[in-house]
C-alpha cells in the first residue's frame, strides 16, 4: 500500500482514532523526556548515580504502563474491548507506590536537587490522572480525579516529614497539571466517540434510504400488480368454468386476460423505467460528494441550467455512476476530473479522468463498460476507455445533437 492511501484511505472516524492514538502514544515520549531525563540529569547534582537511574528507570517503566491503559481505553471507547479496570487499579497503584517512594527518597535526603521530588511526583500523577479519565463515563466521576491526586499527594508530603508549605505548593502543581490533562483527555475520549457515532449513523442513513427505496419500488409494484393479477385469476377462473360448460364466452374471458396482462407488463415497464432513470445533474453532484468524502480532489465541470432530453441525460447519468463506481474500486486515486461539454454542432461529451490508475488491470473485465456501450448506442453514441500519458485513466462518453437545452440543476434536499 503506498504510503498516500495509508492515510487517504481511511475514513473520516478512522484518521480521528489514529491521531487521538498517535497522540497518546507521544505521551510516553514526552514524560521519558521531560521527567526522567530530568532526574536522570540530576546525577550532575547531589544525587547519587543509583538513585538517579532508579528514578529514571522507573520514570519510564511508568510512562509504558499508561500508554498501555490508554490504548486499552481507547479499545474500550470505541466497542472493541471491556473497561480495562484492573489494568486502571493496577497503574493507579503503581504511580501511588512510585510517589510513595519518591517521598521516602526526599525525606531521607538522597534526590539532592530540591526540583527532582516534585518534578517526577507532578509527572506521573498528572500523566495517570489523564488516562485514568479514559476509563470513566460521566462527568461527574472525572471532575473528582484531579482533586483525589492532589489530596494524595499533599497528605503523603505531611506523612514523610516534609513542611506545611512545601506539600501545599507540590498539592498544587499536581491539581493544575491533573486538571489540565483530565480535561484534555476528557474532550478527546468524547470526540472519538462521537466521531464514532456520527460515522455509524451515516451510515444506518444510508441503508435507511435503501430500505426507503426498496419499500417504495415494492409499493410501486404492489400498485400496479396487485388489481390486476387479482383480476387476471378470477377471469382465469371464469374461462376455466366456462369453458367446461362449452360457453363460447370463455374465449371472451381468455381475450379479456390477455389484454390485461399486456396492460400489467406495460405499466411495469414505466415504474422500472422510472426506478431506473438517472437525472445527469444529480449523479453529476453525488460523484462529486463520494468521491469527496472518499479523500480525493474532485472538480466537476458542466454548463448549470442546459436541459437535455431524459434519454440522454439518463445515458450519461449512468456513465458517471459507473465511472464513479471504477474510480473507487480500481487503483489508488488522489485527483478526478468530470467534465461535461457541448458543442456548436449539438454533441455532447463526458470526460471522466483520473490519477493512479493500475498498469495492468485486476482481475477479469467486467461488464459495465460494454452496458454503457449498448445504452449509448441506443442513441449513437459512443464510449472510449484507457490509460492516457502521466498514468492517469480516461473514459470518454459522447453523444451526437443531443444539447438541445439546460441541464436541470438537482431540487434541494431536505
Amino acid at each position: 500500500m503506498k504510503l498516500s492511501g495509508w492515510w487517504k484511505n481511511r475514513s473520516s472516524a478512522g484518521k480521528v482514532e489514529l491521531y487521538t492514538r498517535w497522540s497518546f502514544h507521544f505521551f510516553v515520549v514526552i514524560e521519558i523526556v521531560s521527567i526522567g531525563l530530568a532526574a536522570l540529569g540530576s546525577m550532575a547534582g547531589k544525587t547519587s548515580a543509583p538513585v538517579a537511574v532508579s528514578l529514571f528507570l522507573t520514570v519510564c517503566a511508568h510512562s509504558v504502563l499508561v500508554g498501555f491503559l490508554s490504548s486499552r481505553s481507547l479499545d474500550w471507547i470505541l466497542g472493541l474491548r471491556e473497561r480495562p479496570v484492573r489494568l486502571a487499579v493496577g497503574v493507579t497503584a503503581a504511580t501511588a507506590t512510585a510517589s510513595l517512594g519518591v517521598l521516602s527518597l526526599r525525606a531521607a535526603g538522597l534526590t539532592g536537587e530540591p526540583s527532582v521530588t516534585p518534578t517526577v511526583i507532578v509527572g506521573m500523577t498528572c500523566f495517570t490522572s489523564g488516562t485514568l479519565v479514559l476509563c470513566l463515563r460521566g462527568i461527574r466521576q472525572m471532575r473528582y480525579v484531579a482533586p483525589a491526586t492532589a489530596a494524595f499527594v499533599a497528605l503523603a508530603s505531611l506523612a514523610f516529614g516534609i513542611s506545611a508549605g512545601e506539600s501545599a505548593g507540590l498539592a498544587v502543581g499536581v491539581l493544575m497539571t491533573s486538571a489540565f490533562l483530565c480535561a484534555a483527555c476528557g474532550f478527546s475520549g468524547w470526540l472519538l466517540d462521537t466521531v464514532y457515532e456520527l460515522d455509524r449513523a451515516r451510515e444506518v442513513q444510508a441503508q435507511l434510504a435503501v430500505a426507503e427505496e426498496r419499500l417504495r419500488f415494492g409499493r410501486d409494484l404492489h400498485d400496479v400488480m396487485g388489481r390486476n393479477l387479482a383480476v387476471i385469476a378470477l377471469k382465469s377462473e371464469l374461462a376455466v368454468q366456462l369453458a367446461r360448460r362449452e360457453r363460447p364466452e370463455a374465449v371472451e374471458q381468455m381475450i379479456e386476460v390477455q389484454r390485461i396482462a399486456r396492460e400489467s407488463q406495460k405499466e411495469v415497464r414505466d415504474v422500472v423505467r422510472g426506478y431506473r432513470e438517472a437525472n445527469l445533474a444529480v449523479e453529476l453532484e453525488g460523484a462529486r460528494g463520494v468521491l469527496h468524502a472518499a479523500g480525493m480532489d474532485c472538480r466537476v465541470d458542466y454548463e448549470p441550467g442546459r436541459e437535455l432530453p431524459a434519454e440522454a441525460q439518463s445515458a450519461l447519468g449512468w456513465v458517471v455512476r459507473e465511472a464513479t463506481t471504477n474510480v473507487l474500486r480500481h487503483g489508488d486515486a488522489r485527483s478526478c476530473v468530470i467534465r461535461l461539454t457541448a458543442a456548436p454542432s449539438g454533441t455532447l461529451t463526458l470526460v471522466v479522468e483520473n490519477d493512479g490508475a493500475p498498469k495492468a488491470p485486476a482481475g477479469p473485465p467486467g461488464s459495465g463498460l460494454a452496458g454503457l456501450r449498448e445504452r449509448l448506442a441506443v442513441l449513437d453514441g459512443t464510449l472510449e476507455a484507457g490509460p492516457v500519458d502521466g498514468g492517469r485513466f480516461r473514459l470518454l462518453a459522447q453523444i451526437p445533437g443531443q444539447a438541445a437545452g439546460p441541464i436541470r440543476e438537482p431540487e434541494a434536499r431536505a
